[in-house]
């Protein structure tokens, strides 16, 4: 399947991006929980050269909790200043202003002695589109300060926002880089969300999901969907979807099942969390 999906207007703000970096004492970058690997823009590593950069991995609730936790090893041994997020319930949030400032401390210790004090630190923040960066923003101002959505593309423009005395922030639109190397890559993108699903074959997303959760997360079908799932179960991926079909009662007026409706079920599952806790990617994968 192509999943390759740069529209026009990201060409657009990532050259604006690129300008309005040399106005930056660091970068937020959010990240999805579930795909940290693949929804982590190189491009944003190319613009933000040396500025300190802090990594959230966002919608931390919706990935699985042991994973999380070697993520957040794995982002500190790379040095950057890491952290678990929740932005739909501020969960991690409070920890963010320390974590700007330590990340900042040398910029601050420079402006120290200098004789600047109390200016503000500017943070752009970063991230693909739908990772939750304006939900993140609002969470953290605890007002509506940025456009929200449940699908990529929502924001279109930078918008500058002042949280505090210590702070500011620039929102950026959500961007994807122009080609994946990798078309895990893109499948993964496609999964969370982060790709226009007009472009998407759902049935093969779909049933590449229930392949996975098959392999890695079986007791996420049984819970869900009701289906007995064990050590004598030999049980192929459009098995599985065609079991959900009849489980769910997901009929055609002719008595068919009707599998688009069961291919956007379960990615709606997924995506919502109504599957449980998992995540796609992890660091032993990358040793």
């Amino acid at each position: 399947m192509n999943y390759q999906w740069y529209p026009g207007h990201m060409t657009k703000a990532f050259r604006q991006m690129k300008e309005d970096i040399k106005l930056i004492d660091l970068v937020i970058e959010l990240l999805d929980a579930r795909i940290p690997v693949s929804s982590k823009n190189p491009d944003i590593d190319k613009i933000a050269g040396n500025k300190p950069r802090v990594v959230l991995l966002n919608k931390s609730d919706m990935a699985d909790k042991r994973v999380n936790r070697l993520w957040i090893e794995y982002f500190k041994e790379k040095s950057f200043y890491a952290s678990e997020t929740d932005s739909r319930s501020g969960d991690g949030l409070k920890t963010l202003n320390a974590l700007v400032k330590e990340a900042c401390s040398e910029k601050l210790e420079r402006d120290k002695r200098r004789g600047i004090l109390n200016r503000p630190l500017r943070a752009m923040v970063v991230g693909i589109p739908n990772v939750g960066k304006s939900t993140f923003i609002n969470s953290f101002a605890k007002k509506a300060v940025a456009k929200t959505g449940n699908k990529p593309g929502v924001t279109k423009g930078k918008q500058w926002i002042r949280l505090n005395k210590t702070l500011e922030l620039l929102d950026t639109p959500g961007i994807l880089w122009p080609k994946f190397e990798d078309e895990k890559v893109g499948e993964h993108l496609a999964l969370t969300g982060s790709i226009n699903d007009d472009i998407l074959d759902m049935g093969e997303l779909s049933a590449g999901l229930v392949d996975f959760l098959l392999k890695n997360y079986p007791d996420a079908l049984q819970k869900r969907y009701g289906i007995e799932i064990n050590e004598d179960t030999a049980y192929q991926k459009y098995d599985i979807i065609e079991k959900i079909g009849n489980i769910k009662s997901i009929y055609c007026k002719g008595g068919e099942i009707d599998y688009n409706r069961v291919y956007n079920m379960v990615l709606d599952d997924f995506r919502s969390g109504r599957l449980g806790r998992i995540s796609l990617e992890t660091p032993e994968e990358l040793k």
